[in-house]
């Protein structure tokens, strides 16, 4: 299975897990690491080589942040890309990150998902646009 780490600033990513949770369940081979004002880049990349190190069983594992050229998305790129086997995406919302999750239980390879994560975010930014409806005056057919 392809693990999966939710990281960003603030509490983003116990946020997210939190509405996770509610919509699907706990996941397993899941973890949630906050990139907190109290804390140092050094902390942060204790705290994602931790969690990378707890997925070691994983075949590959998936990095979701918040903001592109952030320090939870460099930090991850950091500390991932030499790995071999991480991705990290930026820009997650909700809709991606349920879909991702279901996604990675029968995906294997970890590229493949990587796309497919950024499809489904660019397809859950939507823009609701009001449309009348057109009431069509009703007759008794005579």
């Amino acid at each position: 299975m392809i693990g999966l780490i939710v990281t960003g600033h603030g509490h983003f990513a116990t946020g997210l897990t939190t509405s996770l949770n509610l919509i699907a369940g706990e996941p397993k081979d899941y973890v949630a690491v906050d990139f907190e004002a109290t804390d140092s880049v050094e902390d942060l990349e204790k705290k994602l080589t931790a969690a990378m190190d707890s997925l070691k069983h994983c075949d590959s594992i998936l990095v979701l942040s918040d903001l592109a050229g952030g320090s939870p998305f460099k930090t991850s790129v950091e500390i991932g890309f030499p790995k071999g086997n991480v991705e990290v995406i930026a820009g997650t919302n909700l809709g991606m990150l349920v879909e991702i999750n279901l996604t990675r239980t029968f995906m294997e390879d970890v590229k493949d998902l990587a796309a497919s994560a950024v499809n489904v975010g660019k397809d859950q930014v939507v823009r609701y646009e009001f449309k009348p409806v057109k009431h069509e005056e009703v007759t008794d057919g005579i």
